[in-house]
């Protein structure tokens, strides 16, 4: 089972939800950001503090060779990555990168219009665009603050 893998089951196991994952160059340090969708308040300190514990006993058993756990929150730029969260923050700002240009274009910021038949729907200010699932690189929410 891959380091992923391992995470996403122990995570989803306590509850969570697995968000991104992320390894420093040499892989001595892993932040695993999680989200807690059935609780208002979202990820506290104990939430993290769980996970910690349960994937640090994790990793002894499989041998996972580390200097530094993190647990996070996605925070308010959270990455928006898996079909499902780009129909979930339907309505949000999003600022989303594309492997191949669109109309000369890679980098888009706009309100999300969801995601349906592989295709992310998106409201700029002058027009609306769809860019396919498959070709987005890197994709974030981007807060509001009023």
């Amino acid at each position: 089972m891959d380091l992923n893998t391992l995470i996403e089951t122990t995570a989803s196991g306590l509850g969570y939800e697995l968000v991104d994952v992320e390894m420093s160059p040499r892989g001595r340090t892993i932040r695993v950001f999680i989200d807690a969708p059935g609780k208002e308040s979202g990820v506290d300190v104990e939430d993290c503090a769980r996970l910690s514990n349960q994937l640090t006993r994790l990793f002894e058993v499989e041998n996972v060779d580390f200097d530094r756990l993190e647990i996070s929150s996605p925070g308010l730029d959270r990455v928006v990555k898996k079909a499902e969260d780009f129909a979930r923050f339907a309505g949000q700002d999003i600022q989303i990168k594309i492997r191949i240009p669109l109309g000369g274009r890679r980098n888009f910021q706009g309100e999300l219009l969801g995601c349906k038949d592989g295709k992310v729907g998106l409201r700029l200010e002058k027009e609306e665009v769809e860019l396919e699932f498959a070709n987005i690189e890197k994709a974030r929410l981007v807060p509001r603050f009023d």
